[in-house]
C-alpha cells in the first residue's frame, strides 16, 4: 500500500494531545505495520511554533506549503476556538485541502472549524460533550451526536475530547488496514481499541471521581469489583453508614445519577467491554456483571443503547479470528 499523507491542522492554544495522540497512533502503525505507511506534518496558518494551551511550542509547517493532495486531514482542537473557527485564512485553507482529501477528520473541538468550514453541512458529528449544545445552537445545519466517541459520516470522521482522538486514529487505522492491524497498535500504546458506551457515559464516571465525600469515594471504587452483589439502594447505604434518604441525597449530588443509574451504567459498561473483548456466552456475562438473567440486560441494552447484546458484540467485537 503507497504511503499515506496525514496533515494535522492546528493553531495557537491548541489542545497538545489533539495533536499528538493521533499522530502516536500513525507513527505507530508506521514501525509495527509491515503494510503501513503514514507521512505526518503538524501544519497551521502561517507555519513556525505554535504555543500550545499547556504551554508547550512545537514546529509546524505553513497551510501554504502543504503539497495537495493530502490522504487525511485532521482538525485539532483548542483553547481559543473563537478565534480559530473565525480566522478566514484558516478556514479557506482547511476547504482547499479537504476538496481534494480522501478523508476529513476533527479532534474535539476541531469541529467547530470543521462546521466554519462549512464541511459538516448535513452531517452528523460530535466533539466534546461540553461543547455539543454550543455546536448544535450554532450550526442547526447538522445533527450533533453527544454520546459517541467518534462518528464517521461518509468522508468526514468527527471525535470527542481529548483522548478521543486516538480512538478516532486507531479507527483510521482500522480503515486502512484491519481491526486486527489496528489491534496490534492499540496493544502497542496500551489502549482500548474501541472503547465500550458513549461519551456521555464516561464524562459519568470522570464526574464520579470527583465526588468529595470519603464514604462515597471509597464507595465508588469499590463498587466496579463487585458488580454481582447486591448493590441496592439499602445495601449500598447500610454500607457506608447513612440513611438511604441521606445515602440517595448525596450520592445524586455529588455523582450526578442516582446510586440505581450509576450501578446500571457499570454493569453496563462491563458487559460491552466482555461482548467486544471475550468469547463469553451471553447468559455467563449477564450473570458475572450482576445482571443475573440475560433477559436483565437486554433490556438495558436496548433502553439505553438502542441496541441488544448480540449486536453489539456482532459491531464492536475484536476477538481474534472474529
Amino acid at each position: 500500500m503507497a504511503a499515506l499523507d496525514v496533515a494535522v491542522v492546528t493553531f495557537p492554544s491548541a489542545q497538545i494531545l489533539d495533536v499528538t495522540g493521533p499522530l502516536e497512533v500513525f507513527s505507530s502503525a508506521t514501525h509495527l505495520l509491515p503494510a503501513a505507511e503514514y507521512r505526518t506534518q503538524v501544519v497551521s496558518t502561517s507555519g513556525g511554533p505554535v504555543l500550545a494551551s499547556s504551554g508547550l511550542s512545537f514546529s509546524t509547517t505553513a497551510l501554504s506549503d502543504v503539497v495537495e493532495p493530502v490522504d487525511t486531514l485532521v482538525v485539532a482542537g483548542g483553547r481559543d476556538m473563537d478565534a480559530a473557527r473565525t480566522d478566514e485564512d484558516l478556514l479557506a485553507h482547511v476547504r482547499q485541502l479537504a476538496g481534494s482529501a480522501r478523508r476529513v477528520t476533527s479532534v474535539c473541538s476541531g469541529a467547530f472549524v470543521l462546521a466554519a468550514a462549512g464541511l459538516l453541512d448535513g452531517r452528523r458529528a460530535t466533539t466534546h460533550w461540553a461543547e455539543c449544545q454550543l455546536l448544535a445552537t450554532a450550526h442547526p445545519q447538522l445533527s450533533v451526536d453527544d454520546d459517541a466517541i467518534y462518528v464517521r459520516d461518509g468522508d468526514i470522521w468527527t471525535s470527542a475530547g481529548v483522548t478521543a482522538g486516538i480512538d478516532l486514529a486507531l479507527a483510521l487505522v482500522a480503515d486502512d488496514h484491519g481491526a486486527r492491524a489496528a489491534a496490534v497498535v492499540a496493544r502497542h500504546l496500551v489502549v482500548y481499541l474501541r472503547r465500550s458506551g458513549g461519551q456521555a457515559q464516561f464524562s459519568t464516571l470522570l464526574a464520579a471521581q470527583a465526588a468529595e465525600s470519603e464514604p462515597v469515594r471509597e464507595l465508588l471504587a469499590w463498587l466496579p469489583d463487585h458488580l454481582t452483589a447486591d448493590l441496592s439502594v439499602p445495601a449500598l447505604a447500610r454500607r457506608v453508614h447513612l440513611s438511604e434518604r441521606q445515602f440517595s441525597r448525596v450520592f445524586k449530588a455529588e455523582v450526578g445519577a442516582t446510586p440505581s443509574e450509576h450501578v446500571e451504567g457499570l454493569r453496563l459498561e462491563a458487559a460491552c467491554r466482555l461482548l467486544e473483548t471475550t468469547g463469553h456466552a451471553v447468559d455467563h456475562i449477564a450473570r458475572i456483571c450482576g445482571f443475573r438473567v440475560p433477559e436483565t440486560m437486554n433490556r438495558t441494552f436496548r433502553r439505553r443503547l438502542n441496541t441488544t447484546p448480540g449486536d453489539h458484540r456482532r459491531h464492536f467485537g475484536h476477538l481474534a479470528g472474529q
